[in-house]
């Protein structure tokens, strides 16, 4: 029987199979029947649990790690003595503040590559892309991760000091520091080299600006003026590894070169402002439009806000309060006012505030934010309050407020994140509208074609 089947053939004294795969397969079914074998190919399939179950199953043991964390950090500070509680939260929050606060800004991120992947906006090409750039899924996978490391190594940093172990507490942030920066820079590909290398370069092309803007480099120098507060924070832990003051109490002293009254920390905190300040002098060397020149003055009006505060600690009591505090609040009053204002009138298209929420596939979000009035009300109000409170973040002489200044960065934050929707939004709808007038205007002489093509240039 096997001979005659059309699949086997002599080879000497061996018969061998030939034949398509599909004819194998078939061939070796039937051999097994005939021998008496049962055999289940499928069976690696019906053992694996289902993606719901999985999913489920990984919530649940995040919460229980949530609870754990929780749990050890609050029997660790109730270790302590009262006197040194808050001044040890003061110095866990300093290194562990801008890592979360970064966490919190990469999850929002994700959200909005979301949001953007669910509507008509083409972010890639807005970014300038490449086909292989991370998607919201990858985006929240790295947020998670840091989510878990970063919370994990402060639990340990406070239950090791708690317990007497201050050479191994010391150790946490400055490991996990180290992790971090070696992520960022390791040069092999693995980790999302290409995304890495891309926000790499486009923070060196905004620390540098001598080429011409694209809208990555101001976006992102954008966001890095709402995380200037981060970058001071980050500037203090990084000093203190260095000169070896983590969970010691020699940071203590605000003239040392750690210490609050440093002049490092306004300069860290004015420098995101400086770059975008120098960001627009350079559009406006490209393209001489009086604009960029009114958008460089809007970030200059940081300078006051963020160099007057620092005197409070150079300049006697009555000074501060007589003269230099109400200089402060003006100029506080001004940039508020003036980036609320250059947001509503240059950033955003307030006619089509919330297109960015008519999905492709309409659904609860779609019926809940598109098209809605409260929406525009929202926006606004919050804008504004928020342009108000960060002035707050801005002032080295109010950063003793630890848990306030907290707060109100991440609400900061939260404010980038929806400023953002309409930013990305407006850009589109600019490139679309170039678009057709160019597809429009084909046959237009070459002179009148190269003057759309100056024109098309963002507006930063």
């Amino acid at each position: 029987m096997l001979e005659s089947s059309p699949i086997v053939r002599r080879v000497g004294s061996k018969s061998a199979i030939s034949g398509s795969s599909e004819e194998r397969f078939l061939f070796e079914e039937e051999f097994n029947h005939m021998k008496g074998v049962n055999i289940n190919l499928p069976t690696g399939a019906a053992i694996m649990p289902s993606p719901v179950f999985l999913w489920r199953f990984k919530v649940l043991l995040f919460f229980m790690w949530g609870f754990c964390c929780c749990k050890i950090s609050w029997d660790s500070v109730m270790r302590m003595s009262v006197d040194l509680r808050d001044l040890f939260l003061y110095e866990a929050f300093l290194y562990y503040n801008p890592l979360l606060l970064t966490t919190l800004m990469v999850w929002l991120w994700g959200v909005n590559l979301w949001v953007f992947s669910q509507s008509s906006v083409n972010y890639a090409k807005i970014f300038d892309l490449a086909q292989s750039h991370l998607t919201h899924r990858e985006i929240w996978k790295c947020a998670t991760w840091m989510t878990i490391v970063v919370p994990t190594s402060m639990t340990a940093y406070l239950y090791l000091y708690s317990h007497g172990e201050v050479s191994l507490a010391a150790s946490q942030p400055v490991i996990l520091y180290a992790i971090v920066l070696m992520l960022l820079i390791f040069p092999f590909d693995i980790f999302y080299l290409s995304s890495r290398y891309y926000l790499l370069r486009t923070v060196w092309r905004i620390m540098l600006p001598l080429q011409a803007i694209t809208f990555s480099d101001f976006f992102l120098a954008d966001i890095m003026t709402s995380m200037s507060k981060v970058f001071s924070d980050l500037e203090r832990s990084a000093c203190r590894m260095v000169n070896r003051q983590v969970a010691t109490i020699a940071w203590f002293e605000a003239d040392s070169i750690c210490g609050s009254h440093s002049v490092a920390i306004p300069v860290v905190l004015v420098f995101p402002y400086l770059c975008r300040f120098f960001q627009c002098l350079r559009q406006y060397k490209d393209t001489k439009e009086k604009t960029c020149l009114l958008n460089a003055l809007k970030y200059s009006t940081a300078i006051p806000v963020i160099g007057i505060s620092a005197l409070k600690y150079h300049v006697l009591p009555e000074n501060w309060f007589g003269f230099y505090r109400p200089l402060w609040l003006i100029s506080a009053f001004i940039n508020s006012f003036y980036s609320f204002y250059w947001d509503i009138k240059r950033d955003w298209d307030l006619s089509i505030l919330s297109r960015i929420f008519l999905f492709k596939n309409p659904g609860f979000l779609t019926s809940l934010l598109y098209g809605r009035v409260w929406v525009l009300y929202w926006v606004l109000g919050s804008n504004l309050i928020l342009r108000c409170t960060w002035t707050y973040k801005l002032s080295a002489h109010l950063r003793h407020n630890y848990i306030t200044v907290f707060t109100i960065t991440a609400l900061e934050i939260v404010r980038r994140f929806q400023w953002i929707f309409f930013r990305v939004e407006n850009e589109w709808n600019k490139m679309t509208q170039r678009q057709t007038s160019l597809e429009l205007s084909s046959e237009m002489p070459k002179e009148e074609d190269r003057l759309l093509g100056s024109a098309a240039s963002h507006n930063v």
